[in-house]
């Protein structure tokens, strides 16, 4: 039955991805797991398949979720201005064509969870390495903040949409207002609840060995080549990213994801269903196209910290990529869930690993 499934995922083999592992749940139980490679592949090491991955930015929804949460408990409002939480971001700047000038709105939190706050996502800013120099390695998340609100934004708050550090400062308002650091907050909440006893955005480094290999794909070498497999975005010791920093398995992250789909779970059935509804207007949606292409080719829209459908494109699912592969969908229309996952940073399988989807579909369909 699932074989074309398999035959889709073995083609990426060929396409230098060194390991993947893909799991499908239908009505709450698990139709379909496939693994293959090695975890070490200098070594030739085969995959178990309860290896952990960094899985960057599909850490969003995650974050996104534990944020929501508090939303449910009427912590905050989405329209709240931001320095209500982290009084920082008041006064904001942005660069323009003319230079750098006062920024007259202000950031919202409904803006971090769109994407549209007008920050980009530049972890390489030297005030990042300031706050790393002035805490002595330390970086603690809620104390990246006052550096990061020191740099200008690229547009008004709200204006448009770029993809950046948003979710990285939606952990330091998790902090605020639950009164425990970003990891606290998700284990206590959504990772002991689920049984994601594999799951953490702070991983120790004694537990490196639990990591799949790392690898970048090098376009001018033509070759793969190792990265670290630390934690991506981990600017300090201390430092959780809201937007990249979870590791996570496969058997961990499904549950997750089954638990957003079946709703009423970790979070209410109709704040899944407001995060899963496209919150970009036409100006914001054009800009969202202009410089994230995998939504403009099928059409997704954005809603809070994931891709969602839009009316009339016939799309069913929503989730949100990560950097090295990582390919979660929830689909409520077909009661299904899928977690694809893979370890390596700018492969020929960007575009492709989507494909999964529409395969998936068909063969639940017939089911």
């Amino acid at each position: 039955m699932f074989k074309s499934l398999t035959n889709e995922l073995e083609s990426f083999r060929a396409l230098d991805i060194p390991a993947l592992d893909c799991i499908v749940y239908h009505r709450g139980e698990c139709v379909y797991r496939h693994f293959s490679g090695c975890s070490d592949y200098e070594n030739s090491v085969p995959l178990t398949g309860n290896e952990r991955y960094n899985i960057y930015s599909s850490t969003k929804h995650i974050t996104a979720t534990a944020m929501m949460q508090l939303y449910e408990k009427g912590e905050f409002k989405l329209d709240d201005p931001l320095y209500l939480y982290l009084p920082e971001f008041e006064h904001m700047s942005v660069q323009t064509d003319n230079g750098i000038i006062p920024a007259k709105k202000q950031i919202t939190i409904r803006h971090l969870l769109t994407m549209t706050s007008g920050y980009s996502y530049d972890t390489r800013s030297p005030l990042i390495d300031q706050c790393r120099r002035e805490t002595g390695g330390r970086c603690q998340t809620r104390e990246l903040m006052p550096y990061l609100a020191q740099m200008p934004l690229l547009f008004e708050p709200g204006d448009r949409f770029n993809y950046g550090l948003s979710h990285d400062i939606i952990g330091a308002v998790i902090e605020v207002i639950s009164g425990m650091t970003l990891g606290e907050y998700v284990k206590k909440n959504i990772f002991y609840p689920l049984g994601m006893a594999h799951s953490t955005y702070s991983l120790p480094d004694q537990e490196l060995d639990s990591v799949v290999a790392h690898y970048r794909w090098d376009e001018a070498e033509n070759r793969l080549i190792a990265v670290p497999k630390t934690a991506p975005h981990r600017h300090g010791y201390a430092y959780e990213s809201g937007g990249a920093g979870c590791v996570t398995t496969v058997e961990d992250y499904i549950k997750f994801l089954e638990a957003i789909r079946i709703g009423d779970v970790i979070l209410k059935k109709e704040t899944v269903d407001l995060m899963a509804t496209n919150q970009l207007n036409d100006r914001q949606l054009e800009s969202c196209y202009a410089t994230t292409p995998f939504l403009a080719k099928y059409g997704y829209g954005y809603g809070l910290g994931i891709r969602c459908p839009r009316e009339g494109t016939g799309l069913t699912d929503f989730g949100w990529e990560g950097a090295a592969g990582a390919f979660p969908a929830v689909d409520p229309a077909h009661e299904m869930t899928l977690f694809y996952v893979q370890h390596v940073l700018q492969a020929k399988t960007v575009y492709k690993k989507l494909d999964l989807l529409p395969i998936t579909q068909k063969i639940i369909e017939k089911l």
